[in-house]
């Protein structure tokens, strides 16, 4: 027997917002535990929620950039359950009247994710395990941040499918100012939603549900060893496929049943009596549209054909909002698309990557990048004290110019200074000469290299190069 797939998505992406959905707490991460928190986050009795428009901005914003239907007026429900990181006993979402409906999202093969929602709703704390003390500790900083969730109808089919979704997902939102998307911290994470039925059955199977998925290999991982525990109990009947959610352990490549899966109504829905109804009008949709940035794919086109640039170049650069707004800055101040896209691949990337910097998170003087371009293409530094300087920019915000001029790095142009330097190296290395003119070209790398040693990488390679040749003809 074959047996098919069936998946959908809930995606949870937290919006770019400085304070949090009901109160002006700080949504920013990375504070000390328990930093953010005020009496209305925290549900204490007597202080009123007021909905933060700015995420009502941006959940417009993500409904224009997946094709969705903006609702003419939105509201907010109660979902109940009891849970320690959730300190109201209820959290603040959207039920009833969601803010976005209908949306797609187009994969490279064509096929179309349809959403069936978008809906805004409050974050909730985060439970923090020691198993040395065998404790749990909450920390509610995240409690309200404001975030959407994206529901899509069970529409894939291979892990492919998601990790291709989620990519997709990252660069509209990121790109469009709707969140950082940083999977890492957990700004964007998703449940999978997974059955399987016989291939060529309208019925879907018994649906269980995979929490809190915050890595591309570990859904990848996931999603193969649910099939795979649905296909096995299918074919043998071991055991009865029961709805529910699971825990992925990604350390034991297994998932662990967490507890039976919840329907709607035992949620127990109803709208929040203190939050009023939102219209939402053509006006202020087209002001959010207005306000949206070129998007990943247009900027991919634009660099291609305007710039010229090689596809591989324009896809690394606009797969990535911070990246793209490095090249932007930068192009702006040089002028020279294809040196700037060198210096990011081939410096920047190589020089974060040893530093073990994530490329969301780099974070560079662009007029300073753009000096050692523009120092190295004037002839001022060499490429390999170019990099040099660029990795002290990134390490410690120097000024290249007076960094160059205090450590002596400027290019040696001397012309007898080289000369010099060439000689003594043919002198010391009568060898590898003999080798280079019985044919061996694989030694001339070697005696550039000693001959730029001998200046301390401070000499034009391109004058050395053609210094060497001549004087091993003569």
């Amino acid at each position: 027997m074959k047996f098919e797939v069936v998946m959908g998505l809930e995606v949870h992406v937290e919006l770019l917002t400085e304070s949090k959905l009901f109160c002006s707490c700080s949504a920013k991460f990375g504070a000390d535990p328990n930093e953010n928190v005020c009496p209305a986050c925290a549900g204490m009795p007597g202080f009123p929620a007021v909905v933060n428009k700015k995420a009502i901005d941006l959940a417009i914003a993500a409904g224009l950039v997946t094709n969705s239907e903006i609702s003419p007026k939105i509201t907010f429900d109660k979902k109940n359950y009891f849970y320690p990181d959730l300190p109201t006993g209820y959290q603040i979402t959207q039920f009833f009247a969601p803010v976005c409906t209908n949306g797609r999202v187009e994969l490279e093969s064509g096929k179309n994710i349809t959403l069936k929602q978008v809906h805004i709703e409050e974050d909730a704390g985060k439970l923090v395990h020691d198993p040395r003390t065998r404790t749990s500790l909450i920390d509610f900083n995240r409690a309200s941040v404001p975030l959407i969730e994206i529901v899509s109808n069970p529409d894939f089919n291979t892990a492919g499918e998601v990790n291709e979704y989620l990519e997709k997902l990252r660069l509209l939102l990121s790109f469009a100012g709707v969140s950082d998307c940083k999977m890492q911290e957990g700004s964007m994470r998703c449940d999978i939603n997974i059955s399987v039925r016989e291939k060529g059955s309208k019925i879907l199977g018994t649906r269980t549900e995979i929490k809190n998925m915050n890595s591309l290999k570990a859904i990848t991982r996931a999603i193969e060893y649910e099939a795979q525990r649905h296909i096995d109990v299918l074919e043998t009947g071991s055991e009865e496929l029961v709805q529910e959610t699971r825990r992925w352990d990604d350390d034991a490549g297994m998932s662990y049943s967490m507890r039976g899966k919840e329907e709607a109504a035992d949620y127990r829905y109803f709208p929040n009596p203190e939050l009023m109804p939102v219209s939402i009008d053509e006006k202020w949709i087209d002001r959010v549209r207005a306000g949206l940035p070129e998007p990943a794919h247009e900027k991919y086109n634009w660099m291609t054909e305007s710039l010229g640039l090689p596809k591989h170049d324009s896809k690394i650069i606009s797969s990535n909002q911070n990246l793209s707004r490095i090249f932007d800055g930068v192009l702006e101040l040089v002028g020279k698309p294809k040196d700037v896209s060198n210096w990011m691949i081939g410096e920047l990337l190589a020089i974060t990557k040893d530093a073990d910097i994530n490329d969301d998170d780099i974070d560079i003087d662009l007029v300073k990048f753009a000096a050692v371009i523009n120092m190295v293409g004037e002839g001022k530094i060499n490429r390999t004290v170019g990099k040099k300087v660029l990795g002290k920019i990134i390490e410690e915000d120097v000024d290249p110019e007076s960094y160059v001029a205090e450590n002596s790095l400027g290019m040696v142009s001397d012309t007898g200074l080289l000369e010099s330097a060439v000689e003594e190296v043919l002198a010391e290395n009568e060898k590898s000469v003999a080798e280079y003119r019985a044919g061996s070209q694989k030694v001339f790398g070697f005696l550039v290299g000693q001959v730029m040693k001998k200046t301390a990488g401070k000499a034009d390679p391109r004058s050395v190069n053609e210094l060497l040749k001549k004087k091993i003809e003569e």
